[in-house]
């Protein structure tokens, strides 16, 4: 088959700007052939090179004494004592799952639990973060029946449990959905595996599924804004095998006990073009493959398509060559390919070689860590116009249009399709906070969430960044666990925009400030830049994933509420009502300012619920839609009515952050006033639990008949 000639337009299909085609043809002293076009185009690209974000990315506090391994590897490390790590990373599959929703969020559940065992860890939890547009749309019923069944479908048949997450809806996310798939697993801490080679003429090796044109360009897609050519990307989005990565994993975690693998790498975005790079340019070596090796499902290959497809379930390695035969048992007997396709070399080479005939021969340190790296023009967000008066509504009319929000009504029907209890060490299950999974044979436990609120973020990026892992913080907290470490997902729209790029500066500033404050280091993220659909962006979305410890289960805070039981609320309120979700869903209003976010008092206020969890019965975080929203969940879960004291809108609704509401026996409630007193931590009685209504003031209504409302909203808006 002939290369088509590199014309300018095959160059823009490619991604690359004409400054970028030009750095190419300086780089090599010629033009590129179409194999070589297609390399550069998947390592320059804004989802593998990040070269609108990396300026950026750097100043994230990334170290700790608990961080083994911080961002640049498959996934982040975090000592969890005992000899023990917990692995994890957070990505996004945004632009294939808006193509093709099955295929696509399944595929992003498959590459992020490979990118866990990738690095030696058994994968024991999984969350998501889904953000779709408004439940009217013709097109959003689709994209959440496809995308909830691609993540169910992928996760229950790999055998891992779904135990957190979170689903939104706005119409900023009509063109354009969020899947954000986030994956944790358990490894030995002396054991984790990298993925810098090491040693000249080592045997680099191709293992798992064999590969397909599934896929071909998937990262320049991503990398792309949509527009009405969006059904010819379909092709672009890559075919999942739950059944395949299961003994992938089984093959590899086997294959790295024999002591074959000097280093290794998930086959991600860019396939084995990107994997054979990183490996590479990590260990500071050339590569050659010979493609005629790669083991391949269809007839006529050619190089290009080799060289960038991403078909899933496959890995690329490193081998100790004294022991491949070894190696290759291990994968043989789990009937998945083996196949060595090339060697590390001496020199500074990707030499690509199909049949014979020299495909590629490029610098390879110039295609990864010299990738282009820009510094977008960005524009500070405006400040926030202040907010008009909010007119007092019945409470009960406030909260009742919460519940029937797809947003904040119950879950149920999108989690109850995930399997939240194999592996048989899920100690809470989806819907009731931060999920927490024993670390199996230990007294230990884990503890997950996943957090964001794009509209703060909107209105002040930096405040919003700082709010996103405050709520993190929170939801840990609240479970009793000690918050570890983060992982980010900045998901935004086109970073050429200077008023994009500013969302982007502002969220990472707000994010920095807090990780910092509150010891969650990143230790691991992804970017999805270019979440934009004929010119139309998303909100601002960097989802914060988040993992905590507890000790033991003495620590942990059940949600046991019960009747005469005293509510509670930790933290100063002001009733902020700027961005609320009682604006937006009451009054149709998006406007005011985001809550500010004091980082000090974050933090007095979560080392205090933790030192006195052995007061505390129930606890939850208050965020969306105020102390009614969060008492109302309380009493909804225990099937037990609740009453408040205050009929104030603000009160009531308000999303000023820092708090807490607990839920105790009379007798603990007065040692907990003790403990508070003593803290200097501001902490109110707002009611207590009773009886089987809602009461807030003058207005009631039966729990029985809200809770009809909360459960059955979701399945309404969208099944």
């Amino acid at each position: 088959m002939t290369d088509p000639a590199i014309t300018d337009d095959l160059i823009a299909a490619h991604g690359l700007t004409p400054d970028e085609y030009q750095t190419i043809l300086e780089i090599i002293g010629r033009a590129p052939t179409f194999t070589e076009l297609g390399i550069f185009s998947a390592m320059w690209n804004e989802h593998c090179s990040y070269k609108s974000s990396k300026k950026w990315l750097r100043t994230l506090p990334t170290e700790g004494p608990q961080v083994i391994c911080g961002p640049g590897e498959n996934a982040g490390v975090v000592d969890i004592g005992d000899g023990q790590a917990v692995v994890f990373k957070m990505e996004s599959h945004n632009h294939p799952s808006y193509i093709e929703p099955y295929q696509g969020a399944a595929t992003g559940v498959g590459g992020i639990l490979r990118d866990v065992f990738t690095m030696g860890a058994r994968p024991i939890a999984a969350m998501n973060s889904l953000s779709f547009g408004e439940p009217s749309h013709p097109k959003t019923s689709q994209l959440v029946n496809g995308v909830v069944e691609g993540v169910g479908g992928y996760g229950n048949c790999f055998g891992v449990p779904t135990v957190g997450g979170e689903v939104r809806f706005h119409p900023a996310y009509n063109g354009n959905c969020l899947v954000n798939a986030f994956a944790a697993g358990l490894a030995d801490a002396d054991k984790i595996f990298y993925s810098a080679a090491s040693g000249v003429g080592m045997p680099v090796v191709y293992l798992g599924a064999k590969t397909g044109r599934d896929g071909v360009g998937g990262a320049t897609m991503a990398s792309a804004e949509f527009d009405d050519t969006i059904e010819e990307k379909r092709p672009t989005v890559q075919v999942g095998d739950p059944f395949t990565e299961k003994r992938l994993m089984e093959a590899t975690l086997e294959l790295m006990a024999t002591g074959a693998v000097i280093s290794i790498q998930d086959m991600g975005a860019a396939g084995l073009t990107c994997s054979a790079v990183e490996m590479g340019d990590k260990g500071g070596l050339g590569v050659k493959l010979n493609l005629e090796d790669v083991p391949q499902r269809e007839d006529n290959m050619t190089a290009y398509e080799m060289m960038l497809s991403e078909s899933q379930e496959r890995m690329l390695m490193v081998l100790k060559p004294e022991l491949e035969a070894e190696a290759r048992a291990v994968f043989e007997k789990w009937d998945l390919d083996f196949a060595i396709v090339g060697e590390t070399i001496a020199e500074d080479r990707f030499l690509i070689l199909h049949n014979g005939e020299t495909k590629a021969d490029l610098p390879l340190s110039k295609l990864a860590s010299t990738a282009p790296e820009y510094d977008r023009p960005w524009v500070e967000t405006p400040p926030a116009d202040p907010l008009d008066d909010v007119p007092q509504i019945d409470p009960i009319d406030g909260l009742r249009a919460l519940l029937a929000s797809p947003n904040y009504a119950g879950k149920q029907w999108v989690y109850e399709q995930y399997d939240s209890q194999v592996m048989g060490d899920t100690v809470r299950v989806p819907g009731f906070g931060a999920g927490i999974v024993r670390v199996h044979g230990t007294p230990k436990l884990l503890a997950f969430t996943s957090d964001v609120t794009p509209r703060y973020v909107k209105a002040n990026p930096v405040e919003g960044g700082k709010q996103a892992v405050a709520e993190a913080y929170r939801n840990l907290t609240a479970v009793g666990a000690t918050p570890l470490a983060t992982t980010d997902n900045m998901n935004f729209g086109n970073p050429e925009k200077p008023e994009i790029m500013g969302q982007f500066v502002g969220a990472i500033k707000g994010i920095g400030e807090a990780v910092s404050a509150l010891d969650m280091p990143i230790v691991s993220g992804n970017v999805s830049l270019y979440n934009e659909t004929d010119g139309t962006g998303i909100l601002p979305t960097p989802t914060i994933g988040a993992v905590g410890l507890l000790a033991n289960r003495d620590q942990l805070i059940l949600r046991d509420v019960r009747d005469g039981h005293v509510l509670l609320m930790i933290g100063a309120c002001d009733g902020h009502l700027g961005q609320s979700a009682l604006l937006a869903e009451v009054f149709n209003r998006e406007d005011g300012d985001a809550p500010s976010v004091d980082l000090a008092e974050e933090k007095k206020n979560g080392d205090f619920i933790r030192a006195n969890a052995q007061w505390i019965d129930a606890c939850t975080d208050i965020a969306d839609g105020g102390l009614a929203l969060a008492a109302f969940e309380m009493a909804e879960t225990a099937g037990v009515g609740v009453v408040l004291d205050s009929d104030d809108t603000p009160t009531l609704f308000g999303e000023d952050q820092a708090r807490y509401l607990v839920a105790c026996s009379f007798d603990k409630a007065e040692a907990l006033m003790t403990a508070a007193g003593q803290s200097g931590v501001t902490l109110t009685s707002v009611g207590k639990f009773t009886g089987d209504c809602v009461k807030m003031g003058g207005s009631e209504a039966p729990l029985s008949e809200l809770s009809e409302v909360y459960r059955t909203s979701f399945a309404a808006a969208v099944a």
